[in-house]
């Protein structure tokens, strides 16, 4: 049976909303707790898809697993197995970095090309190119990647350019009594939390937050308790519907510094922005200003906020560009939202957005933020809309409706039985 969201549009989002941790770093914290034989427990872990797939994949790899309410217990006593199923692997592009982890841990490790969300090419070689550069014997064969060391992985990686994927898999590759610079790092809070979690557990890397790193494993690295950082992806989605529906919300639990480039953005459109310690208060403004939008790498707007202020900027008024460096073909959501009645022209890459009044339609997500944006501007639009594609946005997006309606939003779930085709007599 699929799943299906109606929203009904039209109504401001009101209200209190506390925001859930990362999944994208919580799935990197669970690949580096292969790292050790000790127990690891992660405080707060998001309910979602791929935190499912990632523990599916860690079991298979050796790792035993067990929820307490919202705190995850990991254990891999040894490893069990060292190639990742291509299964498992083609759902989640974050299960690449177990790469890293293997070899480090195992001395050796295959792991598929790896799926997840499909919105341009996403290649794996700074990935291999840091491998590489520690002294990893990398090869592929149709299309499994398999790496091997003879001795713990050292060197000096100079990135091409700043990958977050990359700069991960480096880190994992070498915490276990590997010692490396790397250079030209991606630099997300979740690049962060990975740092800060692996130095929990014995490592020690310096330079966190910038844009070198230079990090000394240990030969042994020890079980942690650990808390995951705020999903600043989840905050900037309902303060962008909230923005969208002129509404007034407050999240806590959250970090504002890892949303200055959204947050920035709204102030410049005119909305009243108020931040905390570990709170955000936006009250919007019933007649804002448009903003144009360049995608890049942290701290600068990232490409995953784009697709949601995309939803933002139909739904608002006034004309705004969005190009985005990082994943240049990323605007699968245009089609649908100009069922929507948005007024969108992409051309040479870059979008014109002409903010106006929406209308209720029948959508469909094809990955995880598009669908963010598509309730955004389902929100903000008159009259009913539908979105297919719930599988991405439970990857994603944990409770969605339920925490929707908190706010004051008309939305829910509808199941529906496939449709089967009857051959005629």
């Amino acid at each position: 049976m699929e799943q299906a969201m109606w929203v009904r549009g039209g109504t401001p989002l009101s209200g209190e909303l506390r925001v859930y941790p990362a999944k994208n770093s919580a799935l990197k914290l669970m690949a580096a707790s292969l790292l050790t034989a000790d127990p690891v427990t992660l405080l707060e872990v998001p309910r979602l898809r791929d935190v499912d797939v990632m523990l599916e994949l860690l079991s298979h790899l050796g790792t035993r697993y067990a929820w307490e309410g919202r705190t995850l217990h990991l254990h891999t006593p040894e490893i069990t197995n060292t190639v990742a199923p291509y299964e498992l692997v083609n759902k989640m592009r974050a299960s690449f970095n177990l790469l890293g982890a293997l070899v480090a841990r195992a001395g050796e490790g295959t792991v598929p090309l790896p799926g997840g969300c499909a919105f341009g090419p996403r290649p794996v070689d700074q990935h291999l190119k840091a491998l590489r550069a520690l002294g990893a014997e990398v090869s592929e064969d149709s299309g499994y990647f398999t790496a091997r060391r003879g001795r713990p992985l050292s060197g000096r990686v100079v990135f091409d350019m700043p990958t977050l994927g990359g700069t991960e898999q480096a880190l994992l590759a070498t915490a276990l009594g590997g010692e490396a610079t790397l250079i030209l790092t991606a630099q997300e809070p979740e690049i962060e939390d990975l740092c800060y979690f692996l130095n929990a557990m014995g490592a020690d890397i310096r330079g966190v937050g910038s844009s070198i790193l230079q990090v000394k494993g240990a030969p042994r690295l020890g079980g942690v308790t650990y808390r995951v950082i705020p999903d600043r992806i989840e905050a900037a989605t309902f303060l962008l519907a909230a923005a969208a529906t002129r509404g007034s919300i407050t999240l806590t639990d959250v970090e504002p510094l890892h949303l200055d480039a959204l947050l920035d953005k709204l102030a410049q459109a005119g909305h009243r922005i108020e931040v905390g310690p570990d709170w955000i208060r936006l009250e919007a403004t019933p007649d804002p200003k448009p903003f144009n939008i360049e995608a890049r790498e942290y701290p600068g707007f990232v490409t995953d906020m784009q697709p949601l202020a995309v939803g933002y900027l139909a739904a608002a008024q006034g004309n705004a560009l969005v190009s985005d460096r990082i994943y240049p073909d990323r605007f699968t959501n245009v089609p649908e939202l100009l069922r929507m009645g948005a007024d969108l022209t992409l051309k040479d890459r870059v979008l014109s957005v002409n903010g106006k009044k929406l209308h209720g339609a029948t959508v469909k997500a094809t990955d995880i933020r598009a669908g963010g944006g598509l309730v955004i501007a389902a929100l903000a639009a008159e009259g009913e809309s539908r979105i297919e594609g719930m599988q991405y946005l439970e990857r994603g997006y944990e409770q969605l409706p339920e925490r929707l309606r908190s706010l004051g939003a008309h939305v829910g779930l509808v199941t529906e039985e496939p449709v089967l085709a009857v051959a005629a007599d």
